[in-house]
């Protein structure tokens, strides 16, 4: 496969807009492309950069003889899986759920998420 045909793949871009110190920009990475990132002063900016930053590390590891991944299929991923975890655990996460007036499933979602 050729870098074009790497580019038009699907790759799952991750946006973040980051507040802090040097002040506000939107961070990009690739999920599937480790160390592949990028930013920009707005959404627009980041999602032009990062696609330049994928040609670049696509193109590295092409000539370097390394194999490029592929994207994640999401259609192979149900949205489900069973956890098991100490009782204190589950007593707590309930407890807090019902403090926050949701269920322990979305309580769950929301602390893996952030």
């Amino acid at each position: 496969m050729t870098v074009k045909d790497y580019m038009e793949l699907p790759y799952n871009i991750v946006f973040r807009h980051v507040k802090d110190e040097s002040g506000e920009y939107y961070f990009a990475t690739v999920q599937e492309l480790d160390g592949c990132m990028s930013d920009g002063a707005t959404l627009e900016e980041a999602h032009a950069n990062i696609l330049e930053a994928m040609e670049g590390w696509i193109e590295t590891k092409l000539e370097a003889g390394f194999t490029v991944p592929e994207p994640l299929d999401a259609d192979k991923y149900s949205g489900k899986f069973v956890v098991r975890l100490p009782k204190t655990l589950h007593r707590r996460l309930a407890v807090e759920a019902e403090k926050e007036g949701v269920s322990l499933n979305q309580y769950t979602l929301y602390k893996l998420s952030v």
